[in-house]
């Protein structure tokens, strides 16, 4: 008798053969073959994601921050929603595409994204973009580093250069619309605002962060991307952040450069995967690649001054730094025809996207339609790894950024500075409570663009990186003998890079150095870690990324697989600051928000937020504070669940082989029974039955029908 298989009872075998049914499920619609047990992780967790009962999605089928409600990270609130969310839900379409030949879903998250994340017409009439004027971008605002310095006063004496691409883009596309995704939405209408102020309608554009690098979210103010002064004090919210003589009704909004450019990568790959079958995603294309070209304003100056000589106004491309910065921003006036448009000083290696900058200059259906789009794009992929490489530390992590607006006020460098054509070297770029550069999820995020840059182009300078970062990365995974593991969490920097020269390229940087601070299991953040040491591994060989890579996704998918998808308890200590935290209101200073929480000096970030007390987690933290414990949660975020799930597929993609297939293992417990039979019954039945296709595939025919059915029940009455 084989040893794998057991001896089945009479009665089991009888009962297994009464099934007549002709049920056929193919397994991969793909040319291409794939790792089937990760490809059904995949797919088990796109089911969990999409289940409406489990709660990711609004009813207008946008995604939400996280599932859970209780919730203060970037956003304020759980179930409001990020573009960084609405690209990653692009990706998990994507990645479903590619398995099953359906590419529905991924049209609907562009139009989702189109038709909630994109100001409409009626969210930036063209009426008042179309009074843009590129000689005149903006009226000059300092930026401080507290928020106690706020409302920062217009200062027109200031030099402002010139935007060169509007006239490109306003030729390309026939309107002064942008073409991109505002960053934070209030999916469910929690605070209030409504849609273009009439304070019911749903979803609604929201801003929070306005206030300078020591402005936590614990210290923001939400306020209404359109002020039509019914909210907050006299001006609405607008004289809480500037200072001016009078104020008008208007609307603004702030785009997140690295979703819109992770849209855009995964954009090229559902179309990538399309094409493999014969399918087409071209619509969206034509998105993505027109999102791509407005995406360049993230290149330039705040105001437009050149980059390195910060002090003068630019005349065109010499304010462009050809990075992705931390924001671009565009606003008008409602009952006004005046529109200004303003890019960012401040780059974080994090929001870096070279493949995206890659696909943008170089493919044909991605080229953007503007005149300079696709150069642009092509000098900004030299550009961004030219930054990689300036900012690799000695270990191999990847330091913070540059400006070319020292202290956001255009101070001159400190003596010693080191610069990146001629901006400076900032360790924690844009915020610093906490120091946007100390989380380990910026190291994997960016990190992993590189690495696909890497397995599809081969490119030299992105292998070298990713050489030295993946030894650091995989040095510093801890795998504990239980399954569970740990990643860093926190990092620290000490010293800076040597001072660039693209002639001399990457030093060493032995004055800089990168320490962890801390370790911890964040999912997400272990998803994206796979998902690059995997296509490092792919194109490199390096068998211990292939490795690590695997074992990361296996320990998830074995100890943290909830209902919902993948969990970990999170010790939550900043959770004290919903009840201690001040937000800074200037003296004299008063309003309400939609509910009629008083905004005036002297508040908490709760009292701003009242409606938190009817949170159904709300009474248990509290009970935890009052008791002197940390609170914990179980929180599901929209991006690590897809990125979870997306690693999977990945992995599935890149390494077919990789798998030890056992004809009959429908449960994988290395027997094969009357239990198997009987699964494979039931997953006939019902194909959402979870199975290893890899194992019920008996003829290797790529379907799993009745035959295969057949064959296993024949195996097993032979083995008796």
């Amino acid at each position: 008798m084989s040893k794998n298989f057991k001896r089945v009872g009479a009665v089991a075998v009888a009962a297994a053969m009464s099934l007549s049914i002709m049920t056929t499920t193919s397994i991969n619609a793909a040319a291409s073959p794939v790792n089937k047990v990760y490809q059904d992780r995949f797919e088990s967790m796109y089911s969990k994601i999409k289940d409406t009962s489990n709660g990711y999605f609004s009813e207008q089928g946008i995604p939400y921050h996280s599932v859970e409600t209780l919730m203060v990270e970037a956003p304020d609130y759980g179930h409001v929603t990020t573009s960084e969310a609405m690209s990653y839900y692009m990706w998990l379409e994507a990645m479903h595409g590619r398995f099953t030949g359906d590419f529905t879903g991924f049209d609907k998250s562009w139009t989702t994204a189109e038709k909630y994340l994109i100001p409409s017409e009626q969210d930036q009439p063209n009426a008042s973009m179309s009074k843009y004027d590129p000689n005149k971008p903006a009226t000059y605002a300092p930026e401080f580093q507290d928020p106690s310095k706020y409302p920062a006063k217009l200062d027109s004496s200031q030099p402002v250069g010139k935007d060169p691409i509007n006239s490109q883009l306003t030729s390309a596309y026939g309107t002064s619309m942008l073409y991109g995704m505002h960053w934070i939405l209030d999916v469910d209408n929690w605070y209030g605002f409504g849609q273009r102020g009439d304070g019911t309608s749903k979803p609604s554009y929201i801003n929070t962060f306005q206030r300078g690098e020591q402005e936590s979210t614990w210290e923001t103010i939400p306020q209404p991307c359109w002020d039509a002064m019914k909210f907050g004090g006299k001006n609405g919210f607008l004289d809480l952040f500037t200072g001016d003589s009078s104020y008008s009704k208007q609307f603004k909004y702030t785009n997140a450069p690295d979703a819109d450019a992770r849209a855009i990568q995964a954009t090229y790959w559902a179309d990538q995967w399309a094409k493999e079958q014969g399918k087409s995603v071209s619509t969206d294309v034509s998105k993505a690649s027109k999102m791509g070209d407005y995406l360049r304003y993230s290149f330039f100056d705040k105001y437009f001054r050149k980059i390195g000589q910060s002090s003068q106004a630019g005349t065109g491309y010499d304010a462009a730094s050809y990075l992705l910065s931390w924001y671009y921003a565009w606003g008008g006036g409602v009952e006004a025809n005046w529109s200004w448009i303003i890019g960012s000083s401040h780059n974080h290696f994090g929001y870096q996207n070279p493949f995206a900058a890659w696909v943008l200059s170089t493919d044909a259906s991605f080229k953007p339609k503007s005149s300079n789009g696709a150069t642009d794009w092509a000098t900004s992929l030299d550009r961004q790894l030219e930054f990689y490489q300036w900012l690799q530390s000695s270990e191999g992590a990847i330091a913070g950024g540059a400006t070319n607006s020292w202290n956001g006020r255009y101070e001159s460098l400190p003596t010693g500075t080191s610069t990146f054509y001629g901006m400076g070297y900032v360790e924690n770029p844009v915020y610093a409570d906490p120091g946007s550069n100390t989380w380990f999820g910026m190291q994997v995020w960016s990190m992993q663009r590189v690495a696909e840059l890497y397995y599809k182009t081969g490119d030299a300078r992105a292998k070298k990186l990713l050489d030295k970062w993946a030894k650091w990365a995989n040095s510093e995974i801890k795998f504990n003998a239980d399954g569970t593991f740990q990643i860093p969490s926190t990092i620290d920097w000490d010293g800076q890079p040597d001072t660039w020269d693209k002639t001399q390229g990457y030093t060493g940087n032995p004055n800089l150095h990168v320490k962890v601070v801390n370790y911890g299991t964040d999912l997400g953040c272990a998803s994206s870690l796979a998902n690059t040491l995997a296509y490092y591994a792919a194109k490199s060989g390096d068998t211990t990324s292939k490795e690590n890579a695997k074992k990361l996704l296996d320990a998830m998918w074995t100890n943290y697989s909830d209902s919902k998808g993948i969990s970990a308890v999170e010790q939550r200590n900043d959770y004290h600051r919903f009840l201690d935290q001040e937000v800074y209101v200037p003296a004299g200073w008063t309003g309400t928000m939609p509910n009629g929480d008083v905004i005036k000096p002297g508040i908490k970030f709760i009292d701003i937020r009242s409606k938190y007390k009817q949170d159904p987690e709300w009474q248990t933290m509290v009970a935890a504070l009052q008791a002197g414990q940390v609170p914990t949660q179980r929180l599901h975020r929209f991006w690590a669940q897809s990125e979870f799930a997306v690693a999977n597929g990945v992995y599935a993609v890149l390494f077919p082989e990789d798998i030890t297939v056992t004809k009959g293992d429908l449960n994988g417990d290395g027997a094969i029974d009357a239990i198997d039979l009987a699964l494979f019954k039931k997953y006939l039945l019902n194909s959402s039955t979870t199975i290893v296709t890899a194992n019920a595939d008996m003829n290797g025919d790529t379907a799993i029908d009745a035959i295969d059915y057949a064959l296993l029940k024949k195996a097993l009455l032979a083995n008796q």
